[in-house]
């Protein structure tokens, strides 16, 4: 039998911590939070490995330590309201709630976002709510965001999720070139758009946000 609690404590010592993760809220919320329960039953005893674990068809949980990193460079403090795309079985709702105000989980696949639903409940994650719709269109009935957290890799960002930025607000997400990838930093600074790079990393695509490819005669 796994044990959970000691794998918790080892994904956090020797995937997050060693990583230059030093924020304490993010490392205490992830020690918090049982990511077994955000996985099928058979795949409980992966839950904690190095690497992005398959939830659906397409579909990944994202590996702890470019969750972690990409946590930290959002920069997410206690009031703010965060967007997290793409939540999948909501595990990211999970620990950023620990972290802000408020967190609204959009999924696009219904299953899903049931699965998600069902599991913050039963973790009592009262300041985190599932919605559904498609993920590259955001969900602007609450908008703006300070923080939107891309829970996935893109290829591209919408301008809608963009739009639905707050002023100073952060877009995080991990931009892929192929099997590449660089987490960036996309602030709104008086009406435009600038971003950073924080880190290298890679990771699955979130549907339906890869480039698509130019017509050419």
């Amino acid at each position: 039998m796994t044990d959970f609690e000691l794998a918790r404590t080892n994904m956090v010592e020797r995937q997050v911590r060693t990583n230059d993760v030093t924020d304490h809220r993010i490392q205490d919320a992830m020690m918090a939070v049982p990511r077994e329960r955000f996985v099928a039953r058979s795949r409980a005893a992966l839950a904690y490995a190095e690497d992005a674990i398959e939830i659906a068809p397409g579909r990944h949980l994202m590996d702890p330590r470019s969750f972690s990193k990409l946590a930290q460079a959002a920069q997410i403090g206690a009031s703010d309201v965060v967007l997290v795309v793409g939540c999948g079985t909501g595990y990211a709702c999970a620990v950023l709630a620990r972290l802000a105000q408020a967190v609204v989980g959009l999924e696009e696949d219904a299953d899903l976002a049931r699965q998600a639903g069902q599991t913050l409940s039963a973790l009592e994650v009262d300041n985190a709510a599932v919605v559904t719709g498609r993920l590259t269109e955001g969900y602007p009935s609450q908008a703006p965001y300070d923080v939107i957290f891309l829970d996935g890799g893109a290829e591209v960002i919408p301008a809608e999720l963009e739009d639905q930025l707050a002023e100073g607000g952060r877009l995080a997400a991990i931009v892929m070139e192929g099997r590449l990838g660089r987490a960036q930093i996309f602030a709104k600074v008086a009406g435009k758009i600038s971003g950073r790079i924080a880190f290298d990393a890679g990771v699955p695509l979130l549907p339906g946000f890869a480039r698509v490819p130019a017509f050419t005669f």
